[in-house]
């Protein structure tokens, strides 16, 4: 008679208009590679949301522990758990019940039904007022508050069956990832980049990530770091494959044949040089950065156009107006912060000026750029380049 489910609700995808049924699909098929570790009979589009069917007999723990693992999925905006049952009012009232012992401790509720199809005769004004009622006479001590309840019990009638759910947690948004094209994010194993490519997959983008790191000149401490972030990504299948470049060599000729304030405008076009070779390979379109802007001397205005200066496809950054404390705040909400906090030594602190630029000259920086021998370098560097999978 009841079935536990869990409903997938969205928002922004129910806007594409003639695009939309290709917007759920994508949806509901990063829903079933996420979720197959989990009891789940089979995933379907209904009435503007999708439907997870949970296996009989799974317990109740088991299945808030799904719908926790579907609320931090990109393009779902909110989860509830409940039941699919049969279309009869005394099977909604036991429904209802079995739905608000799901939903925890409460002081007031009410009743919102929805019938999408007028071949089941009792409208949704009177769902709610027999339903409501059945409820006060097993909840004599809770209030029906119309505005504001601690509880919404929600009874949906569409065509062959009925949706009972009263137990709903509050999802990520955007857009499914995989709806808009594919990324190349440089990642390093600080708290801003994870943050960065957790945004843009966030807006339906595939994403790959390049790891700068600063070996054979130190240690490869920051490659272990960013596999760990890269884990906590590929839980609800934000990130394609890591790519890791031993990058210390490369820093240390800069060093060498440069001016010591341009060496980070150095290092950074020649990353973004060989980022955009990467992203080719992928058949990405942009290169996205966790810059911030003024958060370093890098990322003053001069010196982001000095970068971008070095290659021709699009740099997206979107922390470039977010501060510290708003990236920290992400950071622990995506699961990455203490990942981040820990100490270790990268190609970002290899080789620092005591002064560096912060407002470049392009003519100067392209003068300097002359000393460096480039078409030799990147072709090494795109074969000394190591691949790791972590695409569900």
């Amino acid at each position: 008679m009841f079935q536990r489910i869990c409903l997938a609700h969205y928002h922004e995808i129910g806007l594409k208009g003639h695009n939309r049924a290709s917007f759920e699909m994508r949806l509901l098929k990063n829903l079933e590679q996420l979720l197959r570790d989990f009891p789940v009979v089979t995933i379907k589009r209904i009435s503007g949301r999708i439907c997870i069917y949970i296996k009989e007999g799974t317990d109740y723990a088991l299945a808030c522990d799904l719908a926790n693992q579907v609320s931090k999925v990109p393009g779902v905006v909110r989860v509830s758990s409940g039941y699919k049952c049969t279309r009869e009012l005394e099977v909604f009232y036991k429904a209802a019940v079995l739905a608000i012992e799901d939903a925890g401790e409460f002081l007031s509720f009410k009743v919102q039904a929805r019938r999408n199809h007028t071949d089941f005769p009792i409208d949704s004004m009177e769902i709610n007022r027999l339903v409501g009622a059945h409820l006060c006479d097993v909840y004599p001590d809770k209030k029906v508050q119309m505005k504001d309840p601690d509880l919404t019990v929600a009874v949906e009638v569409v065509q062959s069956s009925a949706y009972v759910y009263a137990r709903s947690i509050v999802g990520i948004g955007g857009l499914p990832v995989g709806a808009s094209g594919r990324v190349m994010c440089l990642l390093s194993s600080g708290i801003d980049s994870p943050v960065a490519l957790w945004r843009i997959a966030r807006r339906g983008a595939t994403c790959s990530a390049v790891h700068f790191s600063g070996r054979p000149q130190t240690s490869s401490t920051s490659e272990f770091l960013v596999a760990d972030i890269a884990r906590v990504l590929q839980e609800t299948g934000c990130i394609k494959r890591v790519y890791v470049v031993p990058f210390g060599d490369y820093q240390r000729e800069i060093a060498a044949l440069v001016p010591p304030e341009l060496r980070v405008i150095m290092y950074r076009r020649l990353m973004f040089k060989v980022a955009e070779a990467l992203a080719h390979r992928e058949r990405g379109r942009a290169l996205v950065t966790g810059e911030s802007l003024g958060q370093v001397a890098s990322q003053t205005l001069d010196n982001i156009a000095a970068t971008d200066e070095a290659v021709s496809m699009p740099v997206f950054r979107p922390l470039i107006g977010t501060d510290k404390q708003e990236i920290i705040k992400e950071a622990k909400q995506l699961g990455t912060f203490d990942i981040s906090s820990q100490d270790a030594p990268d190609c970002c602190t290899l080789f620092m000026p005591r002064n560096p630029e912060t407002h470049a000259r392009l003519h100067d920086v392209l003068e300097a750029e002359e000393k460096l021998p480039l078409a030799d370098w990147i072709p090494e560097i795109l074969a000394a380049t190591e691949l790791l999978n972590f695409h569900v």
